[in-house]
């Protein structure tokens, strides 16, 4: 069930009255002006019922706990899922896994054996259903009887990319999560962009560590990884990256972890992995 204020929130959205983070935190950041709005939530309240998803708003007693280091303008207000909201309840068994979108097989294999050992730990991983290295940490972890979480730069029925949607559904079938900031799908280019990054930022903010697979540096590639890296920095996460100096130094595909590794950012070995389980 949800709370008529996460309703009308939800009803807020869909009729452009709240139009980003930045006008909910400056024009509706109390309860009681959310409650003063007049609002039909009729067809809102038939949307969540047909899409058969759940919302969760800023001022509920279910919705995720949030870091007070967290700045204001980065905080979610309202989330729209399907499946186990527990999992954000504890970021402590989270670690977030990013990387490129196009990994070789060394990288995929690489990842999947550094995931199967989180999950064997009973760690929920955390990652964006993008393609590459997003699926495969999803995947991983629900071959290996995991839980896992995917934070959508999507609405929760329209999933992005359409490839993975049966992904989407194995993770909520699996007592995993899938979860949006999203009631409307988005109009342009630059709002699809602008989503992706935003998604980023939520990876690193609902997980204990962030491990970098794999991913190009600025101006080359990717940059979802990026940015998800230095969301994690801005928050003290720990971060880790995938890099084997003999056989990864000088290869594009790891351009940003070298960047990252410059920054101070540990490399994923044996013991940082047993720092991270611990």
């Amino acid at each position: 069930m949800y709370t008529l204020t996460a309703l009308k929130i939800y009803t807020a959205i869909c009729n452009g009255i709240i139009k980003s983070r930045s006008s909910f935190w400056r024009d509706f950041s109390s309860v009681d002006k959310i409650n003063d709005l007049d609002l039909d939530c009729s067809k809102s309240e038939q949307s969540i019922v047909n899409g058969r998803f759940n919302i969760t708003c800023c001022f509920d007693n279910d919705f995720p706990t949030i870091d007070e280091s967290i700045p204001q303008n980065d905080r979610p207000f309202l989330f729209i899922y399907k499946g186990n909201l527990n999992l954000l309840n504890d970021i402590s068994k989270n670690i977030a896994v990013v990387g490129v979108l196009t990994p070789d097989e060394d990288i995929t294999r690489r990842e999947q054996n550094i995931v199967t050992q989180l999950v064997k730990n009973d760690i929920c991983i955390v990652s964006g259903l993008a393609r590459g290295c997003d699926s495969i940490a999803h995947k991983a972890c629900l071959k290996n009887g995991g839980k896992t979480v995917a934070f959508l730069p999507s609405t929760i029925n329209s999933i992005y990319p359409a490839e993975n949607t049966s992904l989407a559904e194995s993770i909520v079938e699996n007592d995993g999560l899938i979860i949006t900031e999203y009631a409307t799908e988005s109009t342009n280019y630059k709002e699809n962009i602008a989503r992706l990054i935003e998604r980023d930022r939520l990876q690193a903010m609902f997980a204990n560590s962030i491990v970098l697979i794999a991913s190009y540096r600025k101006g080359d590639g990717d940059s979802g990884s990026r940015h998800a890296m230095l969301k994690a920095k801005r928050y003290n996460r720990k971060r880790l990256v995938m890099f084997n100096k003999s056989t990864d130094e000088g290869n594009p595909l790891f351009g940003l972890n070298e960047d990252m590794i410059k920054d101070g950012t540990k490399i994923l070995t044996h013991s940082s992995i047993k720092e991270l389980l611990n």
